[in-house]
């Protein structure tokens, strides 16, 4: 939906299908302001059609910022049309009539806040754990659904008659997760939506956050950091520690609950699914704790209501009786009742809450009160007698008579003289008729307070306005700025590009200069260790070729040698064999004359000693010569067998 469209326009289709066609007015009857806030009322209402009790809130779309408060109403119908979820507040259908949206939801008896603001003290443990098991589940589907609620607290965790627990007020939600928008009121607001002011995102966990603080609060009646100014609040959350649980009296389990949900940094802080399990949840507790509690409730504030009722009276009794130096009087004690009833603040209204950086408020109820110094004024009330309704500030609030809740005495000491007439008494018991189903645990005073409380903070309200509308301007200045460094970037960007390619082209040119460098080089490198190799295997050829050399040489000397000694012996042979057969023949001679010389000495030796004549002398010594001639021939035989055998071999 464009935000340039007129409000209250239903021309676009998907617009016009969010809304009704009917007239409120035919089809809600019975309307009573139950609560107030920058955005409108809420009002208690019947279905005519089916006579079911409904909350009506209406929102007003004129005046100033009209576009804004339309889109923030069709924001707010769309995320209510998406959610369906018995911990979420019941949407029933959206009427316009006369520039006011008429959001029109299931009714509900009132805040937690409300709790503190009647019992004027914190909320029991139990009670606690109930009602944050209830917003637990309620988160949990919103968070499954990448939805963020945005501004949990106190004032928008509503109870409905049966006890149950109901997430409202979704005029901040975020349907897109995560979200970087400054969105939520300033006390429950997480670290990390207050630092997305500048830069980041959040998601889910920043409503976990927020619930730590709402724990806080119900423990405390206020969240922390709540006396002090609301953008010094911002600082303090951002930078300082988180918060903690004071007062001792509270269980481990609930202190480490609130520690859980308070961790600074949101990857350390658990999910909604993750805190569902926890034991401060998970403890067994009576199943009738927020029923009773609302019982209570409801019991003190019909006693509040009636105490109230007496004050306003006795107020223009004494008005029509004394006059209004009196009444003056009355109004300052009243004053003083009601700052001492009172008490401290319990938290801070919904006015404060900032969607967008505007301010919103609670669909039901406002998130606790008005400033420590609020009291509980009730001036230019009107009272009409017949039906007993209290006027304030345009805003009708229908008090039960007296009798209902005392007893006929006390009505007859408080209203001693006063006439009845039959038009007021069937008044009456149509009033009774109409308050039969009536029931809440928020205050009439509440109700005024909170009309106060908005006409005080109006000057706040548009100085938030300006404020926004300032920021609108400075955005429209930054995205003027933005668009004009964008072109101007642009065009550095175009030259850059340029100056990029021609680098490009260049670095393309030197990684091809390297390539064609180190292809070289590692050619040259190959090169060389080819040529090692090449050498070294022409070196260990030659050494081989060498060696090889020499044992061919070897081997053929060796050869020749054994050729030549076989040739030297077969020339010998050969000449052996060629000797003159006369040898033969003279060597047998020789051997023979040999045995024969033999022989002859022999018988020689046996006759020396008989014959020693001269004869045989000269025999003896031609004998001797002749043994000295077959000796060398003897030796001559031998070297020639020798020769022979040698031959032989």
């Amino acid at each position: 939906m464009p935000s340039t469209s007129r409000a209250g326009s239903l021309k676009d289709p998907e617009i016009a299908e969010l809304f009704f066609r009917d007239d409120p007015e035919k089809l809600f009857s019975d309307l009573r302001e139950i609560g107030h806030g920058s955005f409108g009322a809420v009002y208690f209402a019947h279905d005519v059609r089916t006579n079911e009790v409904v909350a009506i809130k209406k929102m007003s779309y004129s005046g100033k910022q009209s576009n804004e408060k339309w889109q923030d109403i069709i924001k707010e119908v769309k995320f209510l049309q998406r959610i369906q979820h018995p911990n979420s507040i019941e949407y029933k259908g959206c009427y316009l009539r006369e520039h006011t949206a008429w959001l029109v939801m299931e009714y509900c008896l009132g805040s937690a806040s409300d709790l503190l603001e009647v019992h004027k003290k914190p909320l029991q443990e139990n009670e606690i754990a109930a009602i944050t098991h209830g917003a637990l589940q309620g988160l949990g589907y919103l968070h499954s659904h990448n939805l963020i609620h945005r501004d949990i607290k106190a004032g928008n965790i509503l109870l409905t008659e049966p006890g149950q627990v109901k997430l409202a007020d979704f005029g901040s939600a975020s349907i897109a997760s995560p979200a970087n928008s400054f969105v939520g009121t300033p006390y429950w607001m997480a670290p990390e939506v207050i630092l997305a002011m500048d830069e980041g995102q959040y998601d889910g966990k920043v409503d976990v956050w927020s619930l730590g603080i709402t724990c806080i609060e119900l423990a405390e009646r206020k969240p922390p950091l709540f006396n002090m100014n609301a953008m010094s609040a911002l600082y303090h959350i951002a930078q300082n520690e988180s918060p903690t649980l004071q007062s001792s009296e509270w269980s481990d389990y609930f202190r480490n609950f609130v520690d859980s949900c308070l961790q600074k940094i949101p990857q350390d802080r658990p999910t909604s699914d993750e805190l569902l399990k926890h034991m401060f949840v998970l403890r067994e507790r009576p199943e009738t704790v927020l029923i009773d509690l609302i019982q209570r409730t409801k019991d003190a504030v019909r006693e509040l209501d009636n105490l109230q009722y007496r004050k306003m009276k006795k107020l223009l009794f004494q008005e029509a009786h004394n006059g209004p130096a009196v009444e003056t009087q009355e109004e300052e004690e009243d004053q003083e009742h009601g700052v001492g009833r009172t008490g401290t603040v319990n938290s801070i209204g919904s006015n404060q809450s900032i969607p967008s950086m505007s301010i919103s408020a609670s669909s039901q109820s406002s998130s606790v009160n008005s400033l420590p110094d609020a009291s509980d004024d009730k001036s230019e009330f009107d009272m009409m007698e017949g039906d007993h309704t209290v006027m304030s500030n345009s805003s009708v609030i229908h008090l039960k008579p007296e009798e209902e809740n005392f007893p006929e005495e006390s009505e007859s000491r408080t209203r001693p003289s006063e006439p009845q007439s039959p038009p007021q008494v069937s008044r009456h018991k149509s009033h009774y008729r109409n308050r039969e189903h009536f029931a809440t645990i928020r205050t009439a005073s509440l109700v005024t307070r909170q009309i106060q409380e908005h006409e005080q903070d109006s000057e706040l309200r548009e100085q938030m306005s300006g404020y926004k509308r300032m920021r609108r301007q400075h955005q429209k200045q930054l995205m003027a700025l933005e668009n004009k460094l964008k072109a101007e970037m642009d065009e550095h960007r175009l030259r850059l590009d340029k100056d990029l390619e021609t680098q490009q082209e260049l670095n393309k040119r030197q990684t091809q200069k390297d390539l064609e460098h180190a292809m070289l080089l590692r050619q040259h490198e190959s090169m060389q260790e080819l040529e090692f190799r090449h050498l070294n295997t022409i070196q260990r050829m030659r050494c081989e070729l060498i060696k090889l050399q020499h044992q061919t040489e070897l081997t053929n000397q060796l050869e020749y040698n054994k050729r030549r000694e076989r040739e030297l012996r077969r020339k010998h042979v050969m000449e052996v064999r060629q000797q003159p057969k006369s040898l033969k023949s003279k060597e047998l001679q020789i051997k023979k004359q040999f045995q024969d010389t033999c022989k002859k000495g022999v018988s020689r030796g046996s006759t020396m000693g008989v014959r020693n004549s001269p004869q045989a002398l000269r025999r003896t010594a031609s004998g001797g010569r002749t043994e000295q001639g077959m000796s060398r021939s003897t030796s001559v035989t031998s070297q020639i067998s020798n020769g022979s055998h040698m031959s032989y071999t």
